[in-house]
């Protein structure tokens, strides 16, 4: 596993890490949004009134809901990614990473609208009777670009076993590890039975499950974040400030925190931003195209409330749980074994060149190991 990931954070370099990747992000997003005229604004009012399900029709081809494809999208958004991603975020960019999660769920909202609108356009209809749709259908169809869908298909297997399970499963086994004594096998065993029990009943049983237990989900995580949010009430308008304060200058050094520069922030504000909402990801499309909407289009308007539901509403809370509470600027004093020190710089080693014993290198860790330096 170690090896694993190691190679996750090597390829993390290349993308997510890697200056283009905000750059192609937001720019699609802003050029999607300027070219389609502002949908995200346009048609927002729109998205709920569909959302609504009044426009649905019995002869209205296919097997779920809007809401129920909305939610079983959120399902995949909404958790890890809302609280974690936040937090690394500012932990690693500092608060105007938040700016950027806004920016990235803003210009995000058309990126899924695009999507989405046409997963649902080129979805197909199965000799079983299901609906099947997605990114690998409209690029083999829409492009006719067939070996490119099939290594979007590949490449999405390893994204829902990376961001769509990994880091969900290792929080959860942590915890019931960490506090109630709960070995990871047996949490990992439970869950994947459970998760068993809602996938084999197709997509129909997950956007049934999803629509009960999103929305409570959601309920119950922001009733517990108000109460802390208000609680330090005192605070709120400096969280927003650290916020914009720091857009283009970056974030000095306080506390326990050790600052971060503007590119830094830029960078980790859009990448946890699309790990929230997965806008671009070609995820969300996959679950928008079974549902029962008239038109392609209809179906992207409503997807484009995701990002903000996600984003602008679930990750602006947590921050400000963070923020408020002034739990991101915290020292936290941390005791460590002496065999815990590990030498960043320079290469040990006991012997010379000639087998001889190093006396210089012996010396110098001795001096580690007993607290001397």
């Amino acid at each position: 596993m170690v090896e694993f990931n190691n190679f996750l954070i090597t390829l993390d370099g290349y993308i997510g890490g890697a200056p283009w990747f905000p750059m192609m992000l937001i720019g699609a997003g802003i050029f999607f949004t300027i070219y389609l005229g502002f949908p995200q604004f346009k048609f927002f009012g729109q998205g709920w009134r569909i959302l609504s399900g009044k426009y649905i029709k019995d002869s209205t081809k296919g097997e779920t809901t809007p809401f129920q494809a909305l939610t079983t999208a959120l399902s995949g958004t909404v958790g890890t990614g809302n609280i974690g991603g936040v937090a690394l975020a500012i932990w690693v960019g500092g608060p105007a990473a938040i700016f950027w999660m806004w920016i990235t769920a803003i210009v995000g909202m058309t990126t899924k609208f695009v999507e989405v609108s046409l997963a649902h356009k080129y979805r197909i209809t199965l000799n079983d009777g299901t609906i099947s749709g997605g990114p690998f259908h409209y690029i083999e169809h829409g492009m006719n670009m067939k070996w490119l869908a099939i290594l979007f298909a590949v490449l999405m297997m390893f994204s829902a076993i990376g961001t769509g399970n990994m880091p969900q499963i290792n929080n959860i086994a942590e915890v019931m590890n960490s506090e109630f004594s709960i070995e990871p096998l047996i949490t990992g065993s439970v869950l994947s039975i459970l998760l068993r029990l809602v996938i084999v009943g197709g997509i129909k049983r997950i956007a049934t499950i999803a629509s009960a237990l999103v929305p409570t989900m959601g309920l119950i995580y922001i009733t517990g974040s108000l109460i802390v949010i208000l609680d330090n009430y005192q605070n709120i308008i400096p969280s927003f400030h650290a916020i914009f304060s720091q857009v283009f200058s970056g974030s000095s050094a306080i506390g326990g925190f050790l600052g971060a520069s503007f590119a830094l922030a830029l960078q980790k504000g859009v990448a946890r931003g699309a790990f929230s909402n997965e806008a671009g990801q070609g995820s969300s499309p996959i679950a928008h195209a079974s549902s029962k909407t008239e038109d392609p289009v209809e179906e992207g308007i409503v997807s484009l409330l995701e990002p903000f539901i996600d984003t602008i509403i679930v990750c602006t809370i947590t921050a400000l749980v963070i923020l408020s509470s002034g739990a991101w600027s915290d020292k936290h004093l941390n005791t460590f074994d002496k065999t815990s020190t590990v030498i960043i710089e320079g290469v040990y080693s006991d012997t010379t060149v000639k087998g001889d014993v190093n006396e210089s290198d012996v010396t110098e860790l001795r001096k580690y190991i007993n607290g001397q330096k």
